[in-house]
């Protein structure tokens, strides 16, 4: 009599351990985890090698430039210091201070969603949204009494942000003290391990280190004693990405020194400003073009049922009724490999989705989603159970 209940009950267990998840994603099985308590359900949370960190703004980040604006802290400390630490936004603004997933708010029990008629993919595929963190330069000017790597970095991303609406900077200050605390230093940033940290764990699509030399100045006395300077600064980039560990493109701008040629009092002062600006500028233009190019894809987060869960939504641009082709995980080369298509059927959390697959073979967790070339025609989907969305089995 007690062998049919004890089949039903290993049967349930077995399938229950039978999908993996990886450690970044918030949604696990097993045991509930500390970010599902109420404390933290609003918060976003990454999860590195099985430690739960969650986003809050830095107390020091107004002291000036190089602290980073926000940071992640191990949960434990964030609860033990609560009062210390003031919870980052959950909505980023257009530059993201850090995207990683987070655990969804509380939702209806049944939900009923209409799946619009997409238009054509290029102009749909370019609101996807590439992550980028650009790292502080380098600065190669051992003669200047000024440095100017860090600002510079924030002075390119800005003039990025203001050419394209598809180009989201992850906050490097924030970036580089998480990868400080599992042990990685700036010459760690190129090796294997911190690209797919930085991609699974960020959602990031490129890594831009870059040097810079100058801006150096010369100055000329007429014979009246009228000064007159000129000021020339060069940028070296190097534009890595994560998913290959390849360097895509190598870009060298400097200044037309003429450009730069400034009268009178502080002419060197404005002749440097003027250098900065045009570099900037120029390099702005072109970069802006090179991560436009860049091939966006996200991951299979977690596969439970008929349910697909995805590590990019609403932030990203993802939307409902989006078409995602599913390539086996780690393909570095694009699209090739088609093992099947998903239909986008929700957003929830700061920048995650749920999905269904339409066509082909189910996913595994990590497999790589590229927005499919044919779209889905208007269907409605009810009584979809979004309240099981960020819980714990």
């Amino acid at each position: 009599m007690l062998r049919f209940p004890i089949f039903i009950l290993l049967l349930v267990l077995s399938l229950s351990f039978s999908c993996s998840t990886p450690s970044w994603f918030p949604i696990k099985k097993g045991p509930p985890h500390r970010a599902k308590m109420k404390e933290l359900v609003n918060k976003e949370v990454v999860i590195v090698d099985g430690e739960e960190f969650v986003k809050v703004l830095n107390p020091k980040g107004s002291e000036g430039t190089g602290k980073a604006s926000y940071l992640y802290v191990p949960v434990d400390e964030y609860l033990a210091k609560k009062e210390t630490f003031e919870a980052a936004p959950t909505i980023p603004g257009p530059i993201s201070r850090g995207a990683g997933t987070s655990i969804a708010p509380a939702r209806p029990e049944t939900a009923e969603m209409e799946i619009p008629v997409q238009s054509s993919v290029v102009s749909e595929a370019q609101r996807l949204r590439r992550k980028v963190v650009l790292a502080h330069f380098e600065d190669r000017s051992p003669m200047n009494d000024e440095t100017y790597g860090d600002w510079l970095a924030e002075e390119l991303a800005s003039e990025v942000v203001q050419r394209s609406q598809t180009i989201l900077f992850v906050d490097y200050p924030m970036v580089k003290q998480f990868l400080e605390k599992e042990g990685h230093t700036y010459l760690d940033l190129k090796t294997a391990k911190v690209l797919r940290l930085l991609n699974e764990a960020f959602g990031v699509h490129a890594l831009i280190l870059g040097h810079l030399s100058g801006p150096y100045v010369f100055t000329t006395k007429s014979l009246r004693g009228e000064e007159t300077a000129k000021a020339i600064l060069k940028i070296d980039v190097e534009v890595v990405e994560t998913l290959s560990g390849k360097t895509v493109k190598t870009l060298s701008i400097a200044n037309p020194v003429i450009a730069s040629r400034e009268k009178g009092n502080f002419s060197g002062e404005r002749a440097k400003v003027k250098a900065i600006q045009i570099a900037l500028r120029d390099l702005g233009k072109v970069l802006t073009r090179e991560l436009e190019t860049l091939d966006w894809f996200c991951r299979v987060a977690r596969v439970e049922g008929e349910d697909i869960y995805i590590n990019a939504g609403r932030l990203t641009g993802v939307r409902i009724g989006d078409v995602m082709a599913i390539s086996r995980s780690g393909d570095p080369e694009g699209p090739g490999q088609e093992k099947g298509k998903i239909r986008i059927s929700g957003l929830f959390g700061i920048d995650a989705s749920m999905g269904r697959l339409i066509d082909g073979v189910k996913p595994e967790v990590n497999d790589i989603l590229r927005l499919a070339k044919d779209r889905g025609t208007k269907i409605p989907v009810s009584g979809y159970p979004l309240s099981t969305i960020g819980t714990s089995d």
